[in-house]
């Protein structure tokens, strides 16, 4: 049974037991109430992600049978191939947490990396990792694709 990588990877707040912030109207962008919000989120998948791996690895111990018929094999082959693929994709998931970690730890966390604004509180809860604005983000998509469409030609 492969795990969906969605719901490791990208959990909502709901998933890891975390209510939305509510933000006060007087409230400073990343006061200390608000970091700890995100300090709390990030630990709660950094958790989910080390006991998904260990859940990962136990499994594929379990699983691995030398089946007789080929396409049985082969479905299994492929079975642990999408399942180290998702651990692969969880272990630079849980470097980009640790990151956002110290960046909290240096007050540096929740602004932008190349313009210096605010990322956003609903941006940060859905993308905890997030380092760029959409602003940023945005024009690093557009310049990916066009140097895509450029090595094609």
């Amino acid at each position: 049974m492969v795990a969906k990588e969605k719901d490791i990877l990208e959990p909502s707040l709901e998933v890891l037991g975390i209510s939305p912030y509510k933000q006060k109207k007087t409230e400073e962008y990343m006061s200390s109430k608000m970091q700890e919000h995100f300090k709390s989120i990030l630990m709660a998948l950094r958790q989910r992600i080390l006991e998904g791996g260990d859940k990962i690895v136990t499994h594929m111990k379990e699983e691995a049978i030398n089946y007789p018929d080929p396409n049985d094999r082969a479905s299994q082959e492929e079975d642990f191939r999408l399942e180290l693929r998702t651990r692969d994709r969880e272990r630079k998931l849980l470097k980009k947490i640790e990151e956002s970690l110290e960046l909290l730890r240096e007050k540096d966390y929740g602004y932008c990396e190349v313009c210096g604004v605010e990322i956003g509180l609903r941006r940060l809860e859905a993308r905890p990792t997030a380092t760029l604005c959409i602003d940023c983000k945005t024009l690093d998509e557009i310049k990916e694709k066009q140097q895509k469409q450029e090595e094609e030609y």
